[in-house]
């Protein structure tokens, strides 16, 4: 089976496992994605989540940082660039807290991806 093509107005044309302008894949299983970031220290943090999408995962993400025990007490700011690593097949992207929180409050193109959005924003709080 060929992989699905995505493309939106003023972004690239992405094939594969996850499309920036199309965070909701209904054909892509669940991976487990490493969701990391450096902190102002220097500190570089991560965790792995399970997700279907770019922005679920990073948001899965924000969601486990925002545990104090897992960063010490250390916010994620809106300029931290977070790095979500898909593990198999072995694929990197960084993106934005700010990219993910403009995605997250946006509405959803159908009723699915409005449900995921209402899940992960219940998952996150207020981050």
């Amino acid at each position: 089976m060929r992989p699905a093509r995505f493309e939106r107005k003023g972004e690239a044309q992405v094939a594969g496992m996850f499309a920036f302008s199309s965070p909701i894949l209904e054909s892509v299983a669940a991976r487990i994605c490493v969701v990391s970031f450096t902190d102002s220290e220097g500190v570089t943090r991560s965790v792995e989540v399970a997700a279907s999408s770019l922005f679920e995962a990073a948001v899965r993400g924000m969601a486990a940082f925002g545990r104090p025990e897992l960063t010490d007490g250390v916010a994620v700011g809106s300029a931290v660039r977070l790095t979500v690593a898909v593990k198999n097949p072995a694929v990197k992207h960084t993106v934005s807290v700010d990219r993910i929180r403009a995605w997250l409050t946006a509405a959803g193109r159908d009723p699915r991806e409005q449900a995921l959005k209402a899940r992960l924003r219940d998952e996150i709080g207020s981050f």
